[in-house]
This record gives C-alpha cells, structure tokens and sequence, in this order.
C-alpha cells in the first residue's frame, strides 16, 4: 500500500513540475522576447494595452508558476493560472479554431489545453505530501496540539 501512495505522491509532483515549470519559462520569456511573445504578441491578437498586460501576465506566470513548482498555496496558484490560460485559449485558439478548423486547432492548443487540465488536477487534488504545502500542514498540526 505504501509503494501505492508514494507512486500516487510522486505522480503529483510530476505534475506540479510539468505545469509550474510551463508557467515560469512562459513568464520569463514574455520579459526575454517582448516583440515576439510579450507585448508585441499582445498587441497583435488584440488584447488592451499590451505594455501593461503582458508584463503583469508574465509576473503572475512567474510568481504563480513558482508556488505550483514547489507547492506553496498550491490550489491558491491555480486559481489566477486557469484564468490565464482561459484567456489565452479563448484570444488566440478560438481564432485559429474559426480560421483554421477542427483539427488544426486541436493541434495548436494540445500545450494549453494540458496545462488547463495540469491546473484543474491540481485545483482537485493539491499539492501532494512533496510540497511545502504539507510541511506547512504538517507544522500547524503540530502547533495546535
């Protein structure tokens, strides 16, 4: 049964690494490539003033993607990730699902769609008993007794 649990366990790291690492390398690239993936990106599929948006985006990713990667306030990250990501599949995949149709857009969203559904295990499930989420459980249990 332990060897169960810790499979269960690892796996959700797993998927906190997955997911906060795709967080993080997005955020830091919308600082490292502006023209490309920061606000020249934002600007070009439309969204309102992108020299604000896309440097706050790239911050939440950044500050967000970390608590996920190592599991601090873990289902709390999630939170503001799943609007990023909904905002993303909406502004720029639902386009190209108009554009391009079923298949096409099925392919280019295969990244957003997983890390949608990355956020939403995570959002269920925690961060797991590899987190600092459970230290912190684990040091207020002890301080309460």
């Amino acid at each position: 049964m332990k060897s169960q649990m810790d499979r269960y366990e690892k796996s959700i790291l797993l998927a906190r690494v997955l997911v906060g690492w795709a967080f993080l390398s997005e955020g830091i690239q919308k600082f490292l490539f502006p023209a490309a993936l920061g606000a020249g990106r934002f600007a070009k599929i439309g969204i309102p003033a992108p020299q604000v948006m896309a440097p706050f985006v790239g911050a939440v990713e950044i500050v967000f993607g970390v608590l996920v990667l190592i599991g601090l306030f873990t289902r709390l990250a999630t939170l503001p990730l799943l609007i990023d990501i909904v905002v993303a599949l909406l502004t720029t995949k639902l386009p190209f699902l108009i554009k391009h149709g079923i298949w096409a857009a099925l392919h280019e969203s295969r990244t957003d769609v997983s890390m949608l559904l990355g956020l939403i295990f995570l959002l269920i499930v925690g961060a797991g008993s590899l987190s600092l989420d459970a230290k912190r459980g684990s040091r207020l249990a002890l301080n309460s007794h």
